[in-house]
């Protein structure tokens, strides 16, 4: 096999990792009822005037299942944490105690597991569509190569296992997440 296809097959290779990445990171945000400090990833706080994610402005822990507790490096920040919480619009109901906020996770209704399954499953089409895409652009690189028919066909042979392998990977993510969703 030679050079540029070995590199055309890695470089492809890697973007499909990218997918999976990609689809793991949104999945970790789709909340199954349990709690979870990445439920509040997205959450953003006003530091001293600059913007700035909620996990470095506190301590974010999960005392049980149900409770997401945020306890700030400074007492001065809890208005300000509860506020970005709410703002961060996630269906949160953030209490303050003083010390610190505690946030209770409701247990999902059955519509809203539905509806998060589904989103689960657009999340997962998205990351096939990408690996799709990194094959075509793949094959297309292969075509523009100066290299035989054998070699071409052999290499695009290569690219539709790692894209049926990559497609497995992505059914297998999404069915672990379905089933974590609709356990109650």
């Amino acid at each position: 096999m030679s050079e540029e296809v070995k590199f055309i097959l890695d470089s492809t290779k890697e973007s499909m990792d990218a997918s999976i990445e990609h689809l793991q990171k949104a999945l970790t945000k789709i909340r199954a009822g349990k709690a979870s400090p990445m439920m509040l990833s997205t959450v953003m706080v006003d530091y001293y005037g600059s913007q700035t994610p909620l996990s470095q402005v506190s301590n974010i822990n999960t005392p049980d299942a149900r409770t997401i507790s945020v306890q700030p490096w400074e007492k001065s920040m809890l208005t300000e944490i509860e506020t970005a919480i709410m703002n961060a619009n996630l269906g949160f109901n953030p209490m303050n105690n003083g010390e610190m906020v505690i946030i209770n996770v409701p247990p999902l209704t059955e519509e809203r597991r539905l509806q998060l399954a589904k989103q689960a499953k657009s999340e997962a089409e998205d990351a096939k569509v990408s690996i799709r895409s990194a094959r075509q652009d793949a094959n297309k690189e292969l075509k523009a190569l100066d290299i035989s028919e054998d070699l071409l066909s052999n290499a695009e042979v290569d690219v539709q296992e790692l894209t049926n392998t990559y497609g497995d990977k992505v059914d297998a993510i999404l069915s672990a997440k379905e089933a974590e969703i609709m356990k109650v």
